[in-house]
């Protein structure tokens, strides 16, 4: 989940909120525990005073009930009556009961808990109750100091006393009255003063217990499980849960331990600060609200001018340099910022423009150039499924314009070719640019197969009209290739190699424009490996020599071979022709082969001659080793030093070898018929040979197709041509050979129709020359006098 930017810390907004909101919130925490342990120390303050007030209103409590014991014991004591009573003689019956009701109607009157009289020598007289005997001691305590109030223990029970002496008028005994000191005194306190008491006693060798407590039970509990030997001590307790300030008020000391202990609730005193504290939090939640968003929005007035200039700088980076940068900041320092991204990107723009105008434009033509054309390939190859094509175009005969007229006149050429192009391309909406030297390439959108070959025709047919530069008349020709996306490929180097490729096979075939095709191609990765590997079997004698023989078909003997070559592949095996020779064929490397094969011929011929065999080898020539002027030449330097006779080889061109370049070729096969050697054309009638260049041409044989030769017992057409081609050769004198010879029958029929010479696998497949010899010592002719051939040559006439 993506973070807020005020919230992300990361972020130059989120650093700032929460800087802020740090601060703040140190400073609250800070106060608050300020103002909290102020307010703690102050309740506690506070309470110490109430519990030494209370210790105060306790004393005067006890002294305003002494008080009161002290007046109603003298008014007892003066009483006209009680005296007169106690004036009788103890011996009297019923004295004493009468001073004890006397004592009791007092005692009742002012609700004393025990009324006694002592006589002058301090022994009880009578009382009100029981046991009234031991505060004889505490009488004899106060009649010893001479004080008229004192506290006395009498069992589990506090007494408050006073003793008043009665005098008839001599003294004549004392009056002793006490109150119970029990929880009415506590409550009397918590009335006055809201303190909490627990009277506290200590038997001698004893630990203190509660007595009188005015605590709830659990309070009470917990007070007295934590009393010990020791004088309770003041300060805080904890109470059940409850904290409690607390003051011990010693009030007998002795064996016989006294005391009240004083109580204050802490919590109930921080009760109405605590009030004031929560409100306290909640002002200061609101104040940290209201700064957090105080802080967002100015956090946000600082990040948000910076966050348009880091978007300004990425759009930089992209390679954006028209957007202008924004400055909207108030900030002195922002602005300045934004104002430097804006020099900057200026800057660039002018600098990216002249270095795109020298990198992506041809500075003659002022067209995009290569680099150029290809990004425009490339955006639209990704951004686009819609098919097109790519047609490159190659001036003729450009470099003799350069070569006759200069290269000024070569460059004014491009410049007009440029705008007949530009004047071409500009209705289709394509891309037009130069790729190097006389090379153009023009990209075409939304378009099939058919419009490319229509636009490449209406160039060349405006290239019809010749071009007028000084006072020279310029004739246009160009060859363009043309190639599909995305039947053809996807990527960029594939498109331009497959449309060059298309390009010089139109150029080669004279045939204005072509589309590519697989055939065309060998530029493959396969291909190049397949190179390496070829010039690796040369280089290592991977290829062997082979011979297919030729027979007279008249005489029935050997009169030579055809030389054949076989790849030995160290990890593939036998590599069969078709797979290499072609290929061989489209690269160049033909030429590489052809040589081999020349040299294994004309070493084995002098093999056979050694053996006393005079045998023709025929080798075969394709269209590039007939373009070499060089041929003649490199074949006399394999002949020569062998002393081999020229006429020991025969050359065999294709049709389609000559008729590539008539002119050239013609010329090559008269060197090579001048040095003696004997010329055929291979595969005659599967090309488009014209008779007038036939006659022309310096050859001593014609070699029938296999595909008439193999289906001329059943086809009646395969054999006519058959005939006929062997008339038109002996008509011109013209030897002939016929290759496919399957059958003995076939034979029989080749030699009623004249046919001189044979090659097939009736006589024999291919064998390594080393068998060669061998073979033909020891090879006799088939007995072909029983077979007739009279029907078939019945049908044809």
């Amino acid at each position: 989940m993506r973070l807020p930017a005020w919230l992300n810390p990361r972020r130059l907004e989120g650093r700032i909120v929460g800087l802020f909101l740090a601060l703040l919130l140190v400073v609250q925490l800070v106060s608050f525990g300020a103002i909290h342990a102020s307010i703690t120390h102050n309740a506690q303050d506070s309470l110490a005073a109430e519990l030494r007030t209370g210790e105060r209103v306790l004393r005067r409590l006890l002294d305003q009930r002494a008080g009161k014991l002290h007046d109603a014991a003298e008014l007892l004591a003066k009483d006209y009556g009680f005296r007169t009573t106690i004036g009788l003689s103890l011996a009297e019956a019923g004295t004493v009961e009468t001073i004890k009701d006397a004592l009791s109607n007092q005692g009742e009157r002012i609700g004393a808990s025990v009324v006694a009289y002592f006589d002058d020598q301090l022994h009880l007289v009578a009382a009100t109750r029981d046991g009234a005997a031991s505060f004889g001691a505490t009488l004899q305590q106060l009649v010893n100091r001479q004080d008229g109030t004192a506290l006395a223990v009498l069992g589990d029970q506090v007494y408050q006393v006073v003793a008043v002496q009665v005098r008839t008028p001599q003294p004549v005994g004392w009056v002793l009255m006490g109150f119970a000191l029990n929880r009415e005194v506590l409550d009397d306190l918590k009335a006055l003063s809201e303190l909490q008491g627990v009277v506290l006693m200590q038997p001698p060798g004893q630990p203190w217990s509660g007595i009188v407590a005015n605590l709830d039970n659990e309070a009470a509990g917990a007070l007295q499980a934590g009393l010990g030997t020791a004088a309770p001590a003041g300060g805080v307790l904890a109470l059940a849960g409850e904290r409690m300030g607390a003051r011990f008020v010693p009030l007998l000391d002795g064996e016989q331990r006294l005391g009240v202990l004083l109580l204050r609730s802490l919590d109930a005193a921080l009760a109405p600060y605590q009030q004031l504290q929560l409100v306290l939090l909640g002002l200061t939640l609101l104040g940290v609200a209201v700064f957090a968003l105080v802080s967002v929005l100015l956090a946000r007035g600082i990040s948000g001018p910076i966050t348009l200039l880091s978007a300004s700088a990425r759009r930089l980076e992209r390679g954006d340099y028209d957007t202008p940068v924004p400055s909207t900041s108030r900030l002195a320092e922002v602005h300045k910022l934004a104002v430097a991204l804006e020099s900057m990107r200026e800057g660039i723009r002018r600098r990216d423009a002249l270095v795109n105008n020298l990198a992506y434009v041809d500075p003659l033509t002022l067209l995009p150039n290569r680099a150029r054309f290809a990004e425009f390939l490339h955006h639209h190859l990704v951004n686009s499924d819609t098919p097109g094509a790519v047609l490159m175009l190659d001036l003729d005969r450009f470099k003799h314009v350069n070569d006759v007229l200069g290269h000024d006149v070569g460059d004014r050429l491009l410049q007009s070719v440029a705008e007949r192009l530009r004047g071409l391309c500009a209705p289709a909406h394509s891309v037009l640019a130069r790729l190097s030297g006389d090379e153009f390439a023009i990209l075409l959108a939304h378009t099939d197969a058919r419009d490319a070959s229509e636009a490449a025709l209406a160039i060349l047919k405006d290239f019809e009209n010749p071009l007028h530069i000084d006072n020279e008349t310029i004739d246009l020709g160009a060859g363009i290739g043309i190639a599909l996306f995305p039947d053809h490929g996807r990527e960029v180097g594939v498109l331009l190699g497959r449309a060059e490729l298309a390009m010089y096979a139109a150029k080669t075939r004279q045939c204005g424009s072509l589309i590519y095709h697989a055939q065309l191609d060998a530029g493959s990765q396969e291909s190049l490996s397949l190179l390496t590997e070829l010039r690796h079997a040369v280089e290592n004698e991977e290829l062997r020599l082979f011979l297919q023989p030729k027979v007279d078909l008249q005489r029935g003997r050997v009169i030579g071979a055809e030389a054949l070559v076989r790849w030995q592949h160290p990890r593939r095996g036998l590599v069969p022709p078709m797979q290499f020779i072609p290929f061989a064929e489209q690269t160049g490397f033909i030429r590489m082969l052809s040589a081999w094969v020349l040299s294994g011929a004309a070493k084995f011929a002098r093999e056979a001659l050694d053996a006393g065999l005079s045998l023709r080898l025929s080798v075969n020539l394709s269209t590039r080793d007939l373009m070499d002027q060089d041929l003649p030449a490199k074949i006399e330097a394999l002949l020569a030093p062998r002393e081999v006779p020229p006429a020991a080889l025969c050359l065999e061109i294709t049709e389609s070898a000559i008729m590539d370049d008539p002119e050239r070729a013609l010329s090559t096969l008269e060197q090579l018929h001048a040095m003696g050697l004997k010329l055929s054309i291979d595969d005659f009638g599967t090309g488009y040979s014209s008779l007038a260049y036939l006659k022309r041409l310096p050859v001593d044989e014609l070699k029938i197709d296999k595909s008439f030769v193999m289906a001329m017992e059943r086809d009646l057409d395969d054999a006519r041509i058959v005939r006929s081609t062997i008339e038109l050769a002996h008509n011109l004198g013209l030897s002939v050979v016929a290759e496919g010879l399957e059958t003995a029958k076939a034979w029989a029929m080749l030699a009623r129709l004249g046919c001189d010479e044979g090659q097939g696998y009736f006589i024999c497949k291919p064998m390594p020359q080393e068998q060669f010899i061998a073979w033909a010592a020891a090879w006799q002719p088939p007995d072909i006098s029983t077979l007739s051939a009279e029907s078939a040559m019945a049908r044809l006439g």
